[in-house]
């Protein structure tokens, strides 16, 4: 035990006689004055990279939304399906329990309470994936505007260049 913390104490003073020895200076190079084509091209890389980041924003923002609908629209249809199946159910117990001479109006009114239970369904699935295909068609429209932008920047900073150039 004793060779252990001897070791070990040892060792934390090499490591921190180590951190202290000065690493060896590197000679100062000249700054050289950057061109105005240089300038330009830095300023253009960097409204170029900045107008990119933004497009990704905007697309990975979109994608968010359009999926965040679409499992709230998944979530209506389901739950849509499963609030049919139930007054389905429902109707068809009834229908069952119904005395023989009244048993055939029972089947026909639970065999309405279906049709009417599937129609229900059927339309809360057309309303929400009509929000989600809206909401698709905005979010597409707000990903081209993002890339436009970006070319613009593009363009925008490529005749900047060249005029620098020109000088």
């Amino acid at each position: 035990m004793n060779k252990l913390l001897a070791s070990l104490i040892a060792t934390l003073f090499v490591g921190i006689a180590a951190a202290q020895t000065t690493a060896p200076a590197t000679p100062a190079t000249p700054a050289t004055p950057a061109t105005p084509a240089a300038k330009a091209e830095a300023k253009a890389e960097k409204s170029v990279a900045a107008a990119a980041k933004s497009e990704a924003k905007v697309d990975a923002k979109a994608d968010a939304k359009v999926e965040k609908a679409e499992a709230k629209a998944a979530e209506k249809s389901s739950k849509a399906d499963a609030k049919a199946a139930k007054t389905k159910a429902k109707a068809e117990a009834k229908a069952a329990k119904a005395d023989p001479e009244d048993k055939t109006k029972a089947e026909a009114k639970a065999e309405k309470a279906s049709v009417k239970a599937d129609t229900k369904a059927a339309s809360t699935k057309i309303d929400a994936n009509a929000k989600v295909d809206s909401l698709k068609a905005k979010t597409d429209a707000d990903k081209a505007n993002a890339k436009l932008d970006t070319n613009a920047a593009k363009a925008e900073a490529k005749a900047d260049v060249k005029a620098a150039a020109s000088k």
